[in-house]
């Protein structure tokens, strides 16, 4: 008789502890916590829709556009001169060094794979293919640049 009782009050102890356990979780991956703006994704964060992130005197337009197809915009506002500054600054974007420049692999908290998927993140100037890498691209105030899933 006595290990029936034990056994209720070890599985009511450990629906206890799962039951926390999850609601942590949520709250973790939420990542709003203490008035938070961002979420640590790796190098790069994630931020939402509509966000007007860090500060200077020069404003530009940023969309993401992911393997959806879904549509994140951001005013971004810098003192920074060149596009891939600003956005690393920010955390929005990640990569690897390369001859070439920055080869970015996240942005948004989103990581394009190409050996993996066969996409990449194709850098955009003005609704244009970008004619320079991000990091090679000075910032016009007002222009708007995006990386698209492709």
């Amino acid at each position: 008789m006595k290990m029936k009782g034990t056994k209720r009050f070890l599985s009511f102890i450990l629906c206890v502890m799962l039951t926390a356990a999850m609601a942590f979780t949520a709250i973790g991956c939420n990542g709003r916590q203490n008035g938070e703006n961002a979420v640590s994704e790796g190098e790069a964060k994630t931020y939402s829709d509509g966000d007007i992130l860090g500060e200077g005197d020069t404003e530009f337009l940023f969309t993401v556009v992911d393997m959806e197809g879904a549509e994140t915009h951001f005013t971004i506002r810098t003192d920074k001169k060149m596009v891939g500054e600003a956005l690393e600054e920010l955390g929005l974007i990640a990569g690897e060094e390369s001859e070439y420049g920055l080869f970015v692999k996240t942005v948004n908290g989103i990581t394009a794979d190409f050996d993996k998927d066969g996409v990449y993140w194709a850098f955009y100037a003005g609704g244009e293919y970008a004619q320079t890498g991000v990091d090679a691209t000075q910032i016009t105030q007002g222009e708007s640049y995006s990386f698209k899933v492709e």
